[in-house]
């Protein structure tokens, strides 16, 4: 900052240029259309505290009052829904420079005037107005769940709230729950990417096959520019997974893990009703193509190499 910005820029004088002034819901959903996904999470708050929509109680730190002037989740929740795709909303529980925050920390967590002014009031309202079908907790390991009165949260969540009947959630709503407790389970992310870093169509295929045949869902991230657009690099890679899956999706769809997951590091397995597939990511030996022909009832799909 002090090299490469006026002296006194602060980090909430980002805001006004974090403008999204090119940001385009329909084009993103088509993209993820295309893409194969079934469902899209969209980060409505990262630990900065700047909300993507117009919160109540984050006041002049919200994409309504400050830079795009414009309620950016729900503009894009109406568009993904618009072409049939399951609405998710990232989350953070906790803010690094919040008062009120920094407060409670110092409290040894004793005090819990953050969570009950900001952050249960934002979960609450990114429920009622958006209703999202899935939901991503995030920055849950500073303090316990007892802290962020998570289990009070979830249990209005899953019994009363609007997405009742169809809402799911992860694993991070306090220190120590993650990959213990939750709906799904995330338990690990990539951070920090470099250019060299973002991965092409046969290492994204290969990171999809393993996840699926391993009983998980596949999440492929992207980082949106600030302008509102999405990188062409991303856009391609979303299009051509899109394409492999138009080809390829029985194998991955609604399928489950086989009895057998891998081969040789080659072959991964799924299965759907009395269906077998096996997705070989290289192209196969002789001695794996006449294994095959002994088995009935399968299906062969080819990755890329």
């Amino acid at each position: 900052m002090k090299k490469n910005y006026p002296p006194g820029f602060k980090y909430t004088d980002f805001a006004p240029e974090f403008r999204a002034e090119f940001f385009d819901p329909e084009i993103w959903a088509d993209i993820f259309k295309a893409s194969g996904a079934r469902y899209v999470v969209f980060t409505s708050k990262h630990h900065e505290g700047f909300t993507n929509w117009p919160s109540a109680v984050s006041w002049n730190w919200n994409s309504m009052d400050v830079g795009p002037h414009r309620d950016l989740v729900g503009d894009l929740a109406v568009a993904v829904r618009n072409r049939s795709l399951h609405l998710g909303l990232y989350h953070s529980l906790y803010e690094w420079y919040n008062p009120l925050y920094l407060l409670d920390k110092a409290s040894g967590f004793q005090s819990q005037k953050f969570v009950a002014s900001k952050t249960l009031p934002e979960l609450v309202d990114l429920v009622t107005t958006y209703k999202p079908d899935l939901i991503w907790s995030d920055g849950d390991w500073e303090a316990p769940d007892t802290y962020w009165n998570s289990t009070q949260f979830l249990a209005w969540l899953y019994n009363d709230s609007p997405v009742k009947d169809v809402v799911v959630t992860n694993d991070r709503w306090g220190k120590g729950c993650s990959c213990k407790h939750g709906g799904y389970y995330n338990c690990a992310d990539r951070r920090d990417m470099k250019l060299s870093e973002v991965m092409n169509l046969p290492s994204i295929v290969k990171d999809l096959v393993y996840v699926v045949a391993k009983g998980g869902n596949y999440l492929l991230n992207i980082g949106p520019m600030a302008d509102g657009m999405i990188a062409p690099v991303f856009e391609e890679r979303l299009r051509d997974l899109g394409a492999w899956l138009g080809i390829n999706g029985e194998a991955i769809y609604a399928t489950k893990p086989w009895r057998v997951q891998m081969e040789n590091s080659t072959v991964w397995y799924t299965v759907k009703h009395n269906t077998v597939h096996a997705i070989i990511l290289h192209w196969p030996s002789k001695q794996i193509l006449a294994h095959a022909r002994d088995w009935s009832h399968k299906s062969y799909t080819h990755g890329l190499s």
